[in-house]
């Protein structure tokens, strides 16, 4: 009755009537080849991850540099707007204006964040502050 239901050619077989005690003995080859058989499917994993992670970066950078291109051409389109009712150079001046208010905007925004960022405690310092705490020799800062 042995190989009653496994397919020929598998390499499988049927174990229904092995003892316990042979069950037992293979156990250490089965958690075997299921580890290396989960550190193959990981490492294809993170093989196929990164292809596709690569790949998306390049098209990110893609796009980055028709941005990169498309800034030149709206700002030049402002000024030339501007310049149906104010003089090219006035124009240009108005366009370099609003430009360097929105970067000082923007680079305040980034520093106020930046602030809060750089005064929040890491984990690292809890865990030393833990172990201080644990040791006894924290309860003078606290």
């Amino acid at each position: 009755m042995a190989g009653i239901g496994v397919p020929r050619g598998t390499g499988q077989r049927d174990r229904a009537d092995d003892s316990l005690l042979t069950l037992l003995g293979d156990l250490p080859e089965l958690i075997t080849n299921l580890v290396k058989a989960e550190i193959d499917a990981a490492k294809t994993w993170v093989s196929r991850t990164a292809k596709d992670a690569g790949i998306g970066s390049v098209w990110f950078l893609v796009a980055l540099f028709f941005l990169f291109w498309a800034v030149p051409v709206i700002l030049v389109f402002a000024i030339a707007g501007l310049s149906s009712w104010w003089p090219v150079w006035l124009s240009a001046l108005a366009v370099f204006g609003i430009l360097i208010l929105a970067v000082l905007v923007f680079a305040l925004l980034g520093i106020l964040k930046f602030r809060k960022v750089l005064a929040r405690e890491n984990p690292a310092q809890a865990v030393a502050t833990d172990i201080k705490i644990a040791k006894g020799s924290g309860d003078d800062e606290l």
